[in-house]
């Protein structure tokens, strides 16, 4: 998959683990997430998968942490919650939302696999033991759209590693090295007028 990786993200790793800067940062990106996947909803769609968007991207806030844990880097933990979301928005045949087009699935699942099988996530349980307690929110599906998918923003040829666009543009196979003294308050949501990419 083809993300962005610059000093924002590494900021939010080491924040998202603090004490209240942590749940600031952590609420800030379930929202900027929700609102950006809800804004590539097919027009009419975005207001009914906002609450599942919300509850989903919460979630995959803790597996983020879960896979830093287990020795991923920035990169491909990050990778590991877009590829669950994809999986999601697969599942409801919300192929308009996709980052990556549906045959590269498999793909992108084999490449995690051990730390899938972990946790019990598959194609079919995007959320595995992640899935809260209470559930999430649910939003009416367009399974239609599965039998001639459209994946407008969908970025294929990336399925074999965790490919990284710099500041510079240059395309860093894997994820850019983790620079040393990170501020964690240059995360985004520390600050009200930060942004994120």
């Amino acid at each position: 998959m083809k993300l962005r990786q610059n000093v924002r993200h590494f900021a939010a790793k080491q924040a998202m683990t603090l004490p209240v800067v942590g749940e600031t940062v952590t609420d800030w990106l379930v929202d900027f997430h929700t609102n950006y996947f809800a804004d590539l909803a097919e027009p009419g769609h975005a207001d009914d998968r906002r609450d599942h968007l919300g509850d989903f991207f919460d979630a995959t806030m803790d597996t983020y942490v879960a896979a830093l844990e287990d020795g991923f880097p920035e990169a491909e933990a990050r990778e590991i919650t877009h590829v669950q979301a994809n999986f999601d928005f697969y599942n409801h045949g919300w192929t308009e939302m996709m980052e990556v087009p549906a045959d590269e699935l498999q793909a992108h699942h084999e490449r995690y696999e051990t730390f899938f099988g972990k946790h019990g996530i598959t194609i079919s349980d995007p959320l595995g033991e992640f899935r809260p307690a209470d559930g999430i929110a649910e939003a009416p599906s367009t399974p239609e759209k599965l039998e001639d998918p459209e994946h407008p923003h969908a970025v294929g040829g990336f399925a074999d590693d965790a490919y990284v666009e710099t500041e510079d543009g240059e395309l860093v196979v894997g994820g850019q090295a983790e620079p040393e003294d990170i501020d964690p308050s240059e995360a985004p949501g520390v600050d009200e007028e930060s942004t994120a990419d």
